[in-house]
């Protein structure tokens, strides 16, 4: 502990390991002193769905994320839900629920792509009511893949493509860019190496109406702020 920390009251001193446990354990922040109370959830590595991944992925687990969500909008103290993102897919289904939560909420809610969008990824960039990507972030666009045992009949075909179809469909809900355009880039042959896809960095990823906003950290607080200001007036 820092002489700093030491020196604190008894009541900040117990914020401060509170906070500190919060961070190790779900990954996410409540920050009380700002002028509006927010909620900061980081989403980072892979989704882990069903089955645990690894110990030496980096992962979001899912039965993590979705408590945190209900407990959230449930909560009158908090004003709003910030969402930091750097993502390298992982599962669908549990990305696609964790977005669809979001989406869900009463509450103002704005995303950040920080790193990297990959996969599932995007349509959790684009749950939030207003989104922001900083300049050197990615967001990678592919279609639905699968790893292990897969059976060679076409009901697996036809599950691929209903799957495919749910993730486009929240997208185009969710963002600016067209259903046709973003199958376009999704099945882009000239610019993934054995793969078919496309990588969109933070400018053209705004220009696409994939993202709302080109900005940073402060960009993105602002805008919450904004959004809960407004709904106070209402």
């Amino acid at each position: 502990m820092s002489e700093e920390i030491k020196n604190c009251p008894e009541e900040e001193k117990d914020e401060i390991e509170n906070q500190t446990d919060q961070i190790i354990e779900t990954g996410s922040v409540i920050k009380t002193k700002g002028k509006h109370c927010i909620h900061c959830l980081t989403i980072v590595g892979q989704i882990e769905g069903h089955y645990i991944l690894p110990p030496q992925n980096k992962s979001t687990k899912y039965e993590h994320v979705i408590p945190q969500l209900v407990a959230i909008e449930e909560d009158p103290e908090i004003e709003g839900l910030i969402v930091m993102l750097n993502t390298v897919g992982g599962d669908v289904e549990a990305g696609l629920a964790i977005a669809e939560l979001i989406s869900g909420m009463s509450k103002p809610t704005v995303s950040l792509v920080l790193g990297g969008g990959h996969s599932i990824g995007v349509p959790l960039a684009c749950s939030a009511k207003e989104s922001f990507i900083v300049p050197s972030a990615t967001m990678t666009i592919h279609p639905v893949r699968m790893n292990g045992l897969v059976l060679g009949v076409p009901q697996t075909l036809s599950y691929f493509d209903k799957m495919q179809e749910r993730i486009t469909k929240f997208v185009t809900d969710n963002s600016n860019i067209k259903a046709e355009r973003f199958r376009e880039l999704m099945f882009n042959t000239g610019e993934l190496i054995t793969d078919v896809g496309t990588v969109l960095d933070g400018e053209a990823a705004v220009s696409e109406g994939l993202i709302n906003n080109l900005g940073g950290l402060s960009d993105a607080i602002k805008c919450l702020y904004s959004q809960i200001e407004g709904r106070r007036q209402e």
